[in-house]
This record gives C-alpha cells, sequence and structure tokens, in this order.
C-alpha cells in the first residue's frame, strides 16, 4: 500500500468522524443552555459607544 493511498483512506474514514464529532461539538457549544445573554451581549457591542444626535 502506497502511501497515498493510506492517507486517502484514513482521510476518508477517520478524517470524515473526527470533522463530523468536531461539528456536534460546536453546535452543542452555541446552542448549550445559558449562553443567550452572553449571545445577546455580544451582539450590542456595536452600538454601546453610539451617541444620540437629537
Amino acid at each position: 500500500m502506497s502511501s497515498y493511498d493510506f492517507m486517502r483512506h484514513f482521510a476518508d474514514t477517520w478524517g470524515l468522524v473526527f470533522l463530523a464529532a468536531f461539528f456536534v461539538a460546536v453546535v452543542l457549544f452555541v446552542f448549550r443552555p445559558g449562553s443567550r445573554k452572553q449571545y445577546a451581549d455580544a451582539a450590542q457591542i456595536p452600538f454601546k459607544d453610539e451617541k444620540k444626535d437629537d
């Protein structure tokens, strides 16, 4: 078995498993309970130093 065949087989199997597990972990991290306030605060950062022109 050449090194190309070995690396392709590795990427086709374990690479796919690793990337799928990483994706699931990121989705679970983003939608974890209690993170709504943190994301709401981060969404308001651009508007914190805005001054009203009345």
